[in-house]
């Protein structure tokens, strides 16, 4: 006996429809709902910037809109903090450092994933497994090797505790994830015609890996322009401070909370820049990261 395969009617397809776009738009409201939860403390503080101190103390603290709009605030941070030589010293540190992140983090990750030798696959639970150790629990042994170094009061401290540390484990373990998604008929072919290891990764793993790189770039520049207890430690020269530091110290030299927002803002620029100039490959490496062969 043979069962009848009953058509969907009118109805159950236009309650279908209506379930659907209902459960839609109940996920976009929710989803715009904690979009502004997480956006309204960044554009209060921006907005802020803009008060005068007795809007800031006297006002609504909710209100957005600056009465009156003012850049007094932007002027008097700019005048009593060295905010250029701040700027320059954290830009010359978030380029400088990366850099090097993303060539020794990417040439590490092409020996764990390409190479085949013995107790590759421990090397890299190894560098892993530095990322579960708390930046805090080795803060004070590495401060007492850069001191016995004598790299206090030095960029080359910054430099050494960045690369060493699991902050480029982290760098490591995602190219290494990168680079397995890449076929491995390209490496062949290259080899095939003559390309040594350092020639497959310069000319074939590297240029088919922007999205990643453009991915540890925006997290590298981030982690080292916003680095705070490290710089405080180790950096003592005022000409050296970067701009955390140079606001921390600020931040205890005025009372005006709206003159404080302003420099916050001033340094929150750069980050901003750099991602809405790598967003297109950043977007793309979370999409494709981890698919594809190995």
């Amino acid at each position: 006996m043979t069962k009848k395969i009953l058509a969907p009617t009118h109805s159950s397809m236009l309650n279908y429809y209506t379930k659907h776009k209902l459960l839609s738009f109940v996920y976009h409201l929710i989803m715009i709902a904690l979009s502004f939860t997480m956006a309204y403390p960044f554009v209060w503080a921006v907005m802020s910037s803009f008060k005068t101190s007795g809007q800031m103390f006297a006002g609504n603290p909710l209100t957005l809109i600056p009465r009156p709009f003012t850049l007094i605030n932007y002027e008097r941070t700019l005048e009593l903090l060295p905010f250029g030589m701040f700027m320059r010293n954290s830009l010359v540190l978030s380029l400088a450092i990366p850099a090097l992140m993303i060539l020794f983090s990417s040439l590490c990750a092409y020996g764990l994933s390409r190479l085949e030798f013995r107790g590759r696959n421990f090397i890299f639970m190894l560098f892993v497994s530095t990322m579960m150790v708390p930046s805090h629990v080795t803060l004070i042994p590495n401060y007492l090797i850069v001191s016995r170094l004598g790299w206090i009061d030095s960029y080359v401290s910054l430099f050494v505790n960045a690369i060493f540390t699991g902050v480029n484990a982290f760098n490591i373990f995602f190219f290494r994830q990168f680079f397995m998604s890449i076929p491995k008929d390209l490496e062949q072919a290259a080899i095939i015609d003559g390309c040594s290891f350092a020639g497959v990764y310069f000319r074939i793993i590297l240029p088919n890996s922007k999205p990643a790189i453009a991915t540890v770039a925006i997290l590298s520049f981030r982690t080292v322009w916003n680095s705070f207890l490290w710089p405080m430690l180790v950096i003592n020269s005022f000409e050296k401070m970067t701009v955390t530091v140079g606001l921390q110290y600020y931040r205890g030299a005025v009372d005006n909370s709206a003159q404080v927002l302003a420099g916050v803002t001033l340094a929150i620029i750069p980050v901003i820049l750099v991602f809405l100039a790598f967003q297109k490959y950043f977007i793309n490496s979370t999409i494709n990261s981890g698919f594809g062969g190995t």
